[in-house]
């Protein structure tokens, strides 16, 4: 099969399309067919190196049929998402024509969307849902801040906010994404930067509910100061960067009474604490059909073409879920 293999840490230069042996279903597993996969950080991060020593075929996602599934329980040409389950990082992940991926990291789905459209949905959506409806525990009417609103998961963030007809309030690194948030759900939408603070006050001057964190470790602190007692922040993104706190003292940093929690679906997903049972995947695709949801690729790429889709990606100028084809 075809198969984009990382040649050595580095840039998107390092990836190329290699012929490999077809993967073969074990126990517990199931061969799928990539149709489409979207592209994410952590596959910049894994062909980077920041993650350690990772698999040489990349890709934490995909969109496909069933192939052959041992247990039967799966029937050939059925529809799937695939998710984690260590795709790309533990064992060789969604980069390719033919994956093998964890029984219980893949889920059957019924779409007559497109593989590209399908492909945006999966990754973003998932999380999405778990940072706001586990970890934030938004309910209708809440006030919620998205940081990092127009990345790939910001707007899968203010799509099924919106929908749940929270307040949402979307941060963006420029003023010219403040169309974009808005499409998506935001009903104000800020530019990071000194003055958030200030006119997130002004909206709600004794705080928000809920502030899901995806630019990280620089405007947490932040975060926290701007919630409520008894406010939630999700950290889930590092689009700022990871660097840690300086000389953080949560004596003298953490405001009383909020509650902090992470989220990183890379490594949770699949596990008994977290069963993809849990995210309501066929009613995000529905919804998606219906045009509820505004799940759709920003840019779409060729699977020989993935340099390109990687030098977007470090360029940080995708906009939004890119979707790669499949090689077949």
């Amino acid at each position: 099969m075809k198969a984009i293999v990382r040649q050595q840490y580095g840039g998107p230069e390092q990836l190329c399309v290699t012929e490999v042996p077809d993967p073969v279903a074990g126990k517990d597993e199931v061969l799928v067919r990539v149709r489409a996969f979207g592209i994410n950080r952590a596959e910049q991060y894994f062909r980077q190196g920041h993650w350690g020593d990772v698999a040489a075929i990349s890709g934490i996602e995909c969109a496909g049929e069933v192939v052959r599934d041992p247990s039967g329980k799966l029937q050939p040409g059925q529809r799937v998402f695939a998710l984690m389950g260590g795709m790309g990082r533990s064992r060789s992940g969604s980069y390719a024509e033919l994956v093998a991926v964890p029984a219980v990291n893949v889920v059957p789905i019924r779409s007559a969307l497109g593989w590209s459209e399908l492909a945006a949905i999966p990754e973003s959506y998932a999380t999405a849902w778990s940072c706001l409806f586990d970890n934030l525990a938004l309910r209708r009417g809440d006030t919620v801040m998205v940081r990092g609103a127009t990345s790939a998961l910001g707007l899968a963030a203010l799509n099924l906010a919106a929908y749940t007809q929270a307040r949402v309030v979307a941060t963006v690194r420029h003023a010219g994404r403040a169309s974009v948030a808005k499409e998506n759900g935001a009903d104000v939408v800020l530019v990071e930067g000194d003055g958030v603070g200030d006119a997130l006050r002004e909206l709600a001057p004794t705080g928000i509910d809920a502030v899901l964190d995806l630019v990280g470790t620089g405007t947490v602190l932040e975060s926290l100061r701007l919630t409520r007692r008894g406010g939630r922040v999700c950290v889930a993104g590092f689009l700022g960067g990871h660097a840690p706190i300086e000389q953080f003292d949560p004596l003298q940093h953490l405001p009383s009474g909020r509650h902090l929690s992470f989220f990183g679906s890379a490594f949770v997903y699949g596990t008994p604490e977290y069963p993809l049972t849990e995210i309501p995947f066929q009613r995000i695709v529905d919804l998606v059909e219906a045009g509820v949801l505004r799940a759709r690729p920003a840019q779409v790429f060729a699977f020989d073409d993935i340099q390109s889709a990687h030098r977007v990606l470090d360029a940080g100028t995708a906009g939004g879920k890119m979707v790669v084809e499949g090689a077949c």
